[in-house]
């Protein structure tokens, strides 16, 4: 018996990896058959979602939060606010664009708690960010290229995932995940290069993504991490209850925030990859 629970609880957490992976390939699928307004529209409420999370974990908990104007309908506010500002921002890319991202930000600080402002400024430019720069990825560089991107980071996360407690050894960042090891790690980002490099040997990558897939897989796992220490900083286990049983979009979104950072930051400087 004690050897079955220590079985059982050893892979307790399996499912919701593999709920993170279906989030993840839901997404990609919305990607794959809307365009234009619906594509535009679809990515404005999952990041209207996002942020109502958000504002709910930087303020609406808080003691301080009686006090405020928006009170508890303050994060249903900011997340239509969220949502439509990225719509806007997709829909008036040549024009003020990239300004409208920053009415949820302006709106939201007031309300939230004083001491979780920063962190409210940087997860919701995040946020915001990873809206645009998917919608982004989608009409410019093409499905395949967001394909590539959402891959690595669920082949990070399940190749981690196994090594980690297969493996274990020595805590990757104690203090912040507890639960990740340095095998899980580095496992991760074996298995982003095995992503790279089956994509240039098939003849559908350029030779870059073989350097390119780690990096993006690293910061996929920080992008996990930097939402673990929201959580622990906000006291709870899970961002919400929206997928029954799993936590909510913040939990199952994290990787992927900080991988589509990573793309858009090497973007600025070098020439993306192409992904047939």
């Amino acid at each position: 018996m004690t050897g079955a629970a220590g079985a059982n609880g050893r892979w307790a957490d399996l499912s919701r990896r593999l709920a993170s992976a279906a989030v993840l390939l839901a997404i990609g699928a919305v990607l794959a058959v809307a365009s234009g307004i619906w594509l535009r529209m679809g990515m404005g409420i999952i990041i209207g979602i996002t942020f109502w999370e958000l504002a709910r974990l930087t303020g609406w908990r808080h003691p301080d939060m009686h006090d405020t104007p928006f009170g508890s309908w303050r994060p249903i506010v900011l997340a239509v606010l969220a949502g439509g500002s990225v719509y806007a921002s997709l829909n008036f890319l040549d024009e003020w664009g990239p300004v409208l991202l920053l009415i949820p930000i302006l709106a939201g600080l007031p309300g939230t708690a004083a001491g979780n402002r920063w962190v409210f400024v940087a997860f919701g430019a995040a946020i915001l960010l990873v809206g645009f720069g998917l919608v982004g990825f989608r009409e410019v560089l093409g499905l395949p290229f967001v394909l590539w991107l959402m891959g690595i980071v669920i082949t990070s996360d399940i190749a981690g995932y196994f090594a980690g407690k297969m493996i274990g050894g020595p805590k990757f960042w104690p203090r912040l995940s507890p639960k990740k090891t340095w095998s899980g790690t580095v496992a991760g980002w074996m298995g982003a290069v095995m992503v790279g490099a089956i994509l240039v040997s098939a003849g559908i990558g350029d030779p870059a993504l073989i350097w390119i897939s780690p990096l993006v897989a690293f910061a996929g796992q920080m992008g996990d991490i930097a939402e673990s220490w929201l959580k622990r900083r906000a006291g709870v286990k899970d961002s919400s209850n929206l997928i029954p049983g799993h936590g909510g979009f913040m939990d199952r979104f994290d990787a992927i925030t900080g991988a589509t950072l990573a793309v858009m930051a090497i973007g600025l400087v070098a020439t993306l990859p192409r992904v047939l």
